[in-house]
């Protein structure tokens, strides 16, 4: 392969036309003006050749630009001058020699590439600056295309602004080192839940960012790059978890199970869309896909520019680490506090530590929880054995969503509830009903109404997705299957919160579920709640207890109206004009924004206590309305509001009451100590809500048969 040479001149930043330098003229960094003249030859067929540097160049914050060092490109496009030069000359790997400050540099002989090769042609160094080399060859084998500019070098156009506005440079320098630092801070100091964010907690030194200096400091380059990267990478995730914590306390009151909960995210998602539409949900779905994606990103570039810095200054750097540990050991042993925070933090490590624990246990439960699923003290009871009592009786089990303690005792909230429940008390007793009032404790708060449903009839404690599954596959005997067992009931579900595949029926010993779609109903949804409580109590008694029937029977019936976000809110109308549900459709435009009320906590209580009065106000009007002497009514709710609604304190319990004409069934439940009527007085007596199921079967005259397995 011929060999040719170019000479080039080579200016300062001064940018003298012709590539010929200005006398006496300097870089900002001090660096004079020098011609130099270079030897360059075509290496190899991927043309990797190397341009020489004036040794003037300046060594730190302003590398060499196109306009301030003229360098010649051999090979394919030669190499680039990098962001930060070096003070020294770099020596190509070709056959460039060093090149001195103010001094000509006597090109050496290059021998031809193969014998036969044409003469090399004249130098160009009269040509302007940055003219294409004339004895390159095609692009991509030895060199660019003839008349083609030559490449700047990368980040060239950062490196002059730079080299032409040294403060500002380093003013922004130090304002993204500050950006970095204060990142890092703030994530690792981060309160797990949202009571406890105020502008003192993050005012607290991270022992977490202590070992991790001095870890850092203690690597070379690679290693010390690769290790702050990817700590960058797990200070987001963890952050990630930390949020999820702080949402799952403020929705469901508990913090977020790693191994259980993702698939909730999917609910809340669905969630969303019923309260604001596809487009508001996608949108934020989207928005919140890129924040976290740039948390990883900025996580991960913060740490890298902290541990370079600590790299450049290392002698301080160590100074300052053993300092800040000493200050964090003594502030930790003494208990120091500003504010009333702990000045010494370790939130990062106790988070990761409380997850790996909850997985841990979370493994563990499962195992321990297939166990006692397996045995059940009325498993083996025959049926001639199961609610003797309740024989000919109508039996209705009910939840209403979002029912619990806050709605009777806040308050806020309990004046309409507590009205409510006394105005329909009254009216209840003049239609020959009767009712006992007590409290439960709930497996669930917030959300996940059907860890409430299945705890309440299974018997056992179903407080996670995990102890939800192994039940539903399990044989464990609902209360609602007791029904079905005994051959004297026909059982059916109303269920207008469902809209997909129910396998559940089974568990529960349903002969016939009504879901959303099979309820005719033709209005308007209301948010999450598919129809409205009074238009799906109406088509329970049109399609169920009303018709007559062979065997009395047995119903679940789930009330969605009051379900987050309490807005808007159906009203009652006559119940001989709910036809199809039509008439609702004014009642919805009429009512207000969801979004308004998911973002103001004082709405949201003001309209959580609205729809509770709608529900109960609903059921007691269908019941005074169209029931009869053998009906019974168990009515509770699945769960407290959330802790947005119900306080960051509040308990779990919620009421639970049974109303029915026959004094004979209430009589059966008289040594329980619950309250007369349908609001249960503060010292009520309080169950978990597991212990129902047993406590009712053996109530209306059910013998223990244990299975154990």
């Amino acid at each position: 392969m011929p060999q040719q040479k170019n000479t080039h001149q080579s200016s300062a930043a001064t940018g003298a036309p012709g590539g010929t330098p200005e006398e006496g003229s300097a870089e900002p960094g001090g660096a004079v003006g020098t011609e130099t003249r270079v030897e360059h030859g075509k290496s190899d067929d991927r043309g990797s050749g190397a341009a020489a540097e004036p040794s003037g160049a300046k060594a730190h914050g302003s590398g060499a630009g196109p306009d301030e060092v003229g360098s010649v490109k051999a090979g394919a496009e030669g190499a680039t001058a990098a962001p930060e030069a070096a003070a020294e000359p770099e020596v190509s790997t070709g056959s460039a020699p060093e090149a001195g400050a103010g001094r000509e540099v006597e090109p050496e002989p290059v021998p031809a590439s193969a014998p036969g090769a044409p003469p090399a042609e004249a130098d160009r160094a009269s040509g302007p600056k940055g003219a294409p080399d004339t004895d390159a060859s095609s692009e991509g084998a030895s060199g660019p295309l003839p008349g083609t500019p030559a490449k700047p070098p990368r980040f060239a156009r950062l490196a002059r602004w730079r080299a032409g506005h040294p403060r500002r440079a380093r003013v922004l320098s130090r304002t993204v080192t500050v950006l970095a630092a204060v990142l890092v801070v703030c994530t690792l100091v981060m309160p797990a839940s949202v009571a406890a964010v105020r502008p003192a907690g993050f005012f607290r030194l991270p022992g977490e960012a202590i070992v991790g200096a001095a870890v850092l400091l203690a690597l070379p380059r690679k290693p010390r790059v690769v290790l702050a990267a990817a700590g960058g990478v797990a200070l987001a995730a963890l952050t990630v978890l930390n949020w999820l914590d702080m949402g799952f306390k403020q929705y469901l009151g508990r913090t977020f199970n790693l191994v259980l909960d993702w698939s909730l995210l999917g609910d809340a998602q669905s969630y969303l869309e019923d309260s604001l539409g596809r487009a508001a949900t996608l949108a934020a779905t989207a928005a919140l896909i890129v924040v976290v994606l740039l948390l990883f990103a900025a996580s991960a570039f913060a740490v890298v520019r902290l541990s370079d810095v600590l790299a450049r200054h290392s002698a301080t750097a160590t100074r300052g680490t053993l300092i800040a540990g000493v200050v964090w050991i003594t502030c930790s042993s003494f208990g120091v506090q500003l504010a009333g925070v702990p000045l010494a933090a370790d939130s990062a490590a106790l988070t990761l530590q409380s997850q790996t624990k909850r997985v841990s246990n979370t493994l563990k439960d499962e195992a321990a929880f297939q166990k006692v699923a397996k045995v059940d003290a009325f498993g083996a009871t025959p049926p001639g054995q199961l609610v003797p009592d309740l024989r000919g009786k109508d039996v209705i089990f009910t939840f209403i969503e979002s029912y619990g303690r806050s709605a009777i005792e806040d308050p806020v909230m309990a004046p309409g509830v507590d009205r409510t429940l006394a105005n329909r008390d009254e009216a209840l007793t003049k239609a020959g009903y009767h009712a006992k009032s007590g409290w439960l404790t709930s497996a669930t708060y917030g959300g996940s109404s059907w860890l409430g449903h299945s705890t309440t009839l299974s018997g056992l404690w179903v407080s996670n997705q995990q102890r939800y599954r192994t039940v539903m596959a399990s044989d464990h005997l609902s209360l609602t299957k007791v029904f079905k067992k005994t051959g004297a009931w026909d059982t059916v579900g109303v269920m207008p919160g469902i809209q997909k595949a129910w396998p559940e029926q089974s568990f529960f010993g349903l002969d016939k579920v009504y879901n959303a779609f099979k309820l005719g109903y033709q209005g308007p949804k209301f948010s999450w709640s598919t129809m409205p409580d009074q238009y799906a109590l109406e088509q329970f008694q049109q399609r169920v207890h009303g018709k007559k029937h062979d065997k009395p029977v047995m119903s679940e019936v789930i009330l969605t109206s009051s379900h987050q976000p309490w807005s808007p809110i159906p009203k009652m109308v006559d119940w001989d004009e709910l036809g199809d549900g039509s008439v609702f459709k004014g009642i919805e435009a009429a009512g207000t924004d969801p979004t308004d009320v998911m973002a103001d906590t004082s709405k949201s209580r003001q309209e959580y206590g609205k729809s509770v009065q709608y529900s109960l106000t609903a059921l007691t009007e269908w019941l005074e309305r169209y029931g009869t002497k053998d009906t019974v009514l168990v009515f509770l709710g699945d769960h407290q509001p959330i802790a947005r609604v119900s306080g960051n304190h509040a308990s779990r319990d919620v009421p639970i009451s049974i109303v029915a004409k026959d004094p004979k069934v209430l009589d059966k439940i008289g040594d329980w100590g619950w309250t007369d009527g349908l609001r249960p007085a503060h010292d009520a007596p309080v169950w978990k809500m597991n212990l129902f199921r047993d406590r009712f079967l053996t109530a209306y005259g059910s013998t223990p048969h244990p299975k154990t397995g």
